[in-house]
């Protein structure tokens, strides 16, 4: 069953793309025709892109992976973070920061810092600073929680990249291909769609066909991890049967090896006195 239909991308205008004049050739598949100079996005080969992507990502939250969501664009920053943010996935919102994944333990570093600030604050050691580095700590802290702190969760590499807007985004993409983390993105008429490994040819600049897209990916992300909390609770219900059944099995040995010890022993053959065994000496 499709995750979307026609009829909804039509109306959320996912079929927009750019002026004829700045289009990419290699788009050229996914364009159905223009219009007063606009070119239209054949939305049946969004459709199928959409299912495919959706399986892939649902396929990964399965498997306890996490996704990073990139989208620095101001009229879709409120959607991808909500999105986002409901099937529990970090995201980046603000500028890219570059190296992010390429030299990603600096921006762990980054990310600790945050942390340490806080707790100094908690404790009470903040308490000694004057007025004017108490301010200049407090504005770093700010300027991490804006840039990092939807990735305070985020301890080790990705392991996939969903983009709006690829061209915006291209130094995002250009570090996971590095990597070799697969690379989800929505692409318009105007993008190269050469280095994303699940296209999804869409308006990527209206706010409702950015949220169209999502819903259905999200919904698939949030089927994956359903069914891996289903495959956590029926291997715990095993092991708390294995133990249950080993617990029972326990008492039956018991039991047995009372029984062989309270059992009376075999009577031993008396031995012959040493004195007549051996010749009496003259």
């Amino acid at each position: 069953m499709a995750r979307t239909n026609f009829d909804q991308l039509l109306q959320a205008g996912c079929h927009f793309g750019h002026l004829k004049r700045k289009w990419n050739p290699a788009m050229a598949p996914y364009i159905y025709t223009e219009r007063n100079g606009i070119h239209i996005i054949d939305l049946h080969k969004t459709v199928v892109k959409i299912d495919d992507a959706a399986e892939a990502l649902k396929n990964i939250a399965r498997q306890g992976k996490k996704i990073l969501f990139v989208g620095t664009k101001k009229q879709t920053k409120e959607v991808i973070a909500e999105k986002a943010t409901s099937v529990n996935m970090p995201y980046v919102i603000e500028r890219w920061p570059g190296g992010m994944l390429t030299n990603f333990p600096t921006i762990r570093k980054a990310v600790k810092k945050m942390a340490t600030i806080d707790k100094l604050m908690s404790d009470g050691t903040f308490g000694n600073l004057s007025k004017r580095e108490l301010l200049q700590v407090t504005r770093q802290r700010a300027k991490l929680e804006k840039n990092l702190g939807s990735i305070v969760d985020l301890t080790r590499l990705p392991s996939a990249l969903f983009v709006v807007d690829v061209m915006k985004e291209h130094i995002a993409v250009a570090e996971a291909n590095r990597l070799g983390i697969p690379v989800f993105g929505i692409v318009d008429t105007n993008s190269d769609p050469k280095n994303i490994d699940f296209v999804i040819p869409a308006n990527d600049d209206a706010k409702d066909s950015v949220e169209a897209v999502l819903n259905a990916c999200c919904a698939a992300i949030a089927e994956g991890l359903e069914e891996r909390k289903a495959e956590k609770a029926d291997e715990k219900a095993a092991e708390a049967q294995a133990e249950g059944e080993a617990e029972e099995a326990k008492p039956k040995r018991t039991r047995r090896a009372r029984k062989d010890e309270e059992a009376p022993a075999a009577p031993a053959e008396e031995a012959a006195p040493a004195e007549e065994a051996a010749p009496a000496a003259e």
